[in-house]
């Protein structure tokens, strides 16, 4: 496919025009950030694991109803999704204590929680991403009940099906974070999917045993080799064969050729009267 205009550069991601009106091409960078952008790698072959590891796990959520905007990988560090609106919310499920939650509430790490919480978060990089409860998002707009209700029953499911996946290959999901995007209707309906990406970017992910980190944490606390856990989890779920795609920070660009690309045939068929609106909304 044609790179074309780029519309967005993230941190992690670079946003391109898609190959009609409806689409976009999300790039997946080698970047690496903490703390709100201060600190900052390039490491070689992340964004390559995070792509696919994020359109697997698009795919598996696709198959128990959850709708995505992921379409199809197009090559190892590119994924064609569909244009939404990004809800300017992040939405983060917890089930162990770790991170801004032991800072906040001098809990301590590891800690099971009584019952999975979910916190938002107002996606703003240049206030931090402050915490937020509910009724700010409704005072300020930035979703309404009908949306934020949408968002949260969606990130339950998955908060559900995610524990069981990851539980089977010996893998703890601490904690995650979700982003929502919207999707118009020819009549002013409006539709909610899961958007961005769900990878070990976003994602704690602890051995159940050992307690040792195979996510982003690796980087933010100095662990060890953040593509080495990338790639345990990858090969886990049986994305990329035993011993991995890149050694020496190079990525065997031949093997990942080798490797199938991932295609929600579901969200290809998908049309929009398949899902479930929420209440009609003006854009």
């Amino acid at each position: 496919m044609t790179r074309r205009k780029m519309i967005y550069e993230g941190k992690a991601k670079i946003i391109y025009e898609g190959p009609d009106a409806n689409t976009v091409v999300q790039y997946f960078k080698d970047d690496a950030t903490a703390f709100n952008g201060k600190k900052h790698e390039v490491i070689a072959g992340k964004g390559v694991l995070n792509n696919r590891i994020s359109a697997h796990l698009m795919t598996k959520l696709e198959g128990i109803g959850i709708p995505t905007h992921f379409i199809r990988s197009i090559n190892m560090r590119e994924q064609l999704v569909r244009s939404v609106e990004i809800v300017p919310i992040e939405l983060v499920m917890r089930n162990v204590a770790a991170g801004s939650l032991c800072k906040r509430l001098g809990l301590k790490e590891g800690e099971i929680l009584r019952k999975p919480l979910v916190e938002f978060y107002y996606k703003k990089d240049e206030l931090g991403d402050p915490l937020i409860g509910e009724d700010h998002i409704i005072t300020f707009g930035w979703a309404d009940p009908y949306e934020l209700e949408e968002m949260v029953a969606m990130a339950w499911r998955i908060n559900d099906y995610l524990n069981g996946l990851f539980s089977a290959l010996g893998l703890t999901l601490v904690d995650f974070k979700l982003e929502f995007g919207r999707i118009w209707g020819e009549h002013g309906e409006l539709y909610i999917v899961l958007a961005d990406e769900i990878s070990p970017d976003n994602c704690r992910l602890w051995d159940s045993k050992t307690g040792e980190k195979f996510d982003k944490d690796r980087f933010r606390q100095d662990l060890g080799d953040l593509v080495e856990g990338y790639q345990y989890v990858a090969e886990r779920l049986g994305l990329i064969p035993e011993g991995g795609i890149i050694k020496g920070g190079s990525v065997n660009e031949k093997m990942m050729e080798g490797l199938d690309q991932i295609e929600n045939e579901l969200a290809e068929r998908r049309r929009l009267r398949d899902l479930k609106p929420t209440r009609p909304r003006k854009a």
